[in-house]
C-alpha cells in the first residue's frame, strides 16, 4: 500500500508525544508499505535529523512554517478571517503546494493525517482520508485561556467557536477518523453523531521497555516525572509537586528526591532550590538521559489535571518498570484499573498517601509494578498498535 502521511512536526527526534506516535508508526508501517511523508518544519537545524526518517520513508518533504506564532501577521490573520489561530499559525503554503503536486502525479492508496489542522494543506482529491485525533484540540485551548487572568478571557472566546467549527468540519471531511482513547471517541460521536471514531491508542517507544523488572530500593526512593514543559498541563503538575506535594514530602520521608525533568524545564520552572529537589532541563535529542531518568527512578507521580489525549509518560513508566501514582486524569484513556495497574490520588494528601503506602509495602510494589509492566507489553506495543492501523487502512481503501 501507498501511503501519504502528514503531520505538523518532524516525527524525529521522538521526544514529545506526537514525535514519538509518528515515528513508532513510521518504523512498523514502513515494514508492508511505501511511505511518502509531508512534515511540517520550523527551524532549518531540524532538517539534521532527516535521516534516521529515511530508512522508513520512500520520499520526505519538509516545510516551512512560521517559527514564531505571535507574530503581528498570524494574529492580524486568526483576528480578521473565519480560521482559529491553530489553522493560521501552522499553515504552510509550501506544504499545499506539494502535497497538490503530489496528487496529481502519484497514486497513492491512503492520506494519513496526524491531527485536524494539518488537514487544510490537503487539495481536494479522492484518495480515503484518515484523520487521527491526538487529542480534541479545542478542550485543550479551553483549557488554557481559563488559565488566563479573567479579563483577557473574552478575547479568546471568539477563537475557541472557531477552532470547534473549524476540528468538526475536518472531522467530517474525512473518510474515517481515529483518536487514542474511548474518551475522545466519545467526545467526537457527542459532537458529531454520525462518525464513528476508530480507536488506534499511543504506545510505549521500544527503547524505553525494560528487558527485566528491576529490584528498587524502596528506603530510598527517587520520585519521578517527566514532561515536556512546552505544554501547560506538565507546568501545572510540576508547580502541584513542588508546592504542594514536596513540602509534605519533607516532613513525612526521611530519605528521598524528587525529580522533575523534560524539555524547557528551566525556562518554565525556573531556578529551584530546594533540599532533595531536582529540576533537570533534558535536550530535545537527549533520548539517553531520558531512558536513564525512567530506569534509575522508584516512583512515577504524575498529577496532571489538564486535557490532552493519552500521556505517553504514564506508557513509558509503564514499560520502565515504574508504579505510577496519577490523577485520575493523568490517566485518562489508558485501560488501567486502579489498585491493580496504578494508583489514583485525587488530593495532595491522598499523593502523600499512596507514596508512604506503596514504599512500605514491597509485595504490593511488585505487583502493581508487574501487572503494569505485562499491560504495557501485552496492549501498548507499537508493533501491534501498527497493525490495528493497518486494518484501518484496509477498511477504506
Amino acid at each position: 500500500m501507498k501511503i501519504l502521511m502528514l503531520t505538523p512536526y518532524l516525527p524525529y527526534p521522538p521526544s514529545s508525544g506526537g514525535q514519538v506516535r509518528t515515528y513508532n508508526l513510521l518504523k512498523y508501517l514502513s515494514r508492508n508499505h511505501k511511505i511518502t511523508l509531508i512534515s511540517l518544519y520550523k527551524f532549518e537545524q531540524e532538517k539534521k535529523y532527516l535521516k534516521p526518517l529515511q530508512k522508513f520513508c520512500e520520499e520526505i518533504h519538509l516545510c516551512k512554517r512560521a517559527e514564531k506564532p505571535w507574530q503581528i501577521r498570524i494574529v492580524l490573520s486568526a483576528v480578521f478571517s473565519n480560521r482559529p489561530f491553530l489553522i493560521v499559525r501552522n499553515y504552510s503554503s509550501e506544504a499545499y503546494e506539494i502535497l497538490k503536486k503530489l496528487l496529481a502525479t502519484n497514486h497513492y492508496d491512503v492520506i494519513h493525517a496526524e491531527t485536524f489542522y494539518i488537514m487544510p494543506h490537503l487539495p481536494n482529491t479522492q484518495v480515503p482520508i484518515v484523520l487521527v485525533e491526538q487529542t480534541i484540540e479545542y478542550k485543550v485551548y479551553q483549557h488554557f485561556v481559563h488559565s488566563l487572568p479573567f479579563f483577557v478571557r473574552p478575547f479568546f472566546y471568539l477563537d475557541i467557536m472557531k477552532l470547534i467549527r473549524w476540528e468538526r468540519h475536518f472531522w467530517r471531511k474525512a473518510n474515517l477518523v481515529a483518536t487514542v482513547s474511548e474518551s475522545d471517541r466519545q467526545e467526537i460521536k457527542k459532537l458529531e453523531p454520525k462518525i464513528n471514531p476508530a480507536i488506534i491508542p499511543n504506545g510505549a517507544g521500544d527503547e524505553m521497555l525494560t528487558l527485566k523488572l528491576k529490584n528498587k530500593d524502596l528506603t530510598q526512593p527517587k520520585l519521578l516525572f517527566m514532561g515536556n514543559f512546552f505544554w501547560l498541563q506538565n507546568v501545572e503538575a510540576a508547580h502541584y509537586l513542588i508546592n504542594s506535594i514536596y513540602p509534605l514530602l519533607i516532613n513525612r520521608l526521611k530519605h528521598f528526591k524528587l525529580i522533575i525533568a523534560g524539555q524547557n524545564a528551566n525556562n518554565k520552572l525556573g531556578i529551584i532550590k530546594k533540599k532533595n529537589l531536582d529540576v533537570i532541563d533534558v535536550k530535545t535529542d537527549d533520548i539517553a538521559i531520558v531512558k536513564k531518568l525512567y530506569q534509575d527512578a522508584t516512583l512515577f507521580v504524575s498529577p496532571i489535571y489538564g486535557p490532552g489525549g493519552t500521556r505517553l509518560k504514564i506508557l513509558a513508566a509503564m514499560a520502565s518498570g515504574l508504579p505510577i501514582i496519577s490523577s485520575a486524569t493523568g490517566i485518562q484513556g489508558l485501560d488501567l484499573q486502579a489498585g491493580r495497574d496504578v494508583l489514583l490520588a485525587d488530593s495532595v494528601e491522598a499523593f502523600m498517601s499512596q507514596v508512604e503506602a506503596i514504599l512500605k509495602d514491597k509485595k504490593r510494589f511488585q505487583q502493581i509494578q508487574k501487572n503494569a509492566y505485562s499491560l504495557v507489553r501485552k496492549k501498548y506495543s507499537w508493533q501491534k498498535i501498527a497493525q490495528n492501523l493497518e486494518r484501518v487502512y484496509y477498511k477504506i481503501k
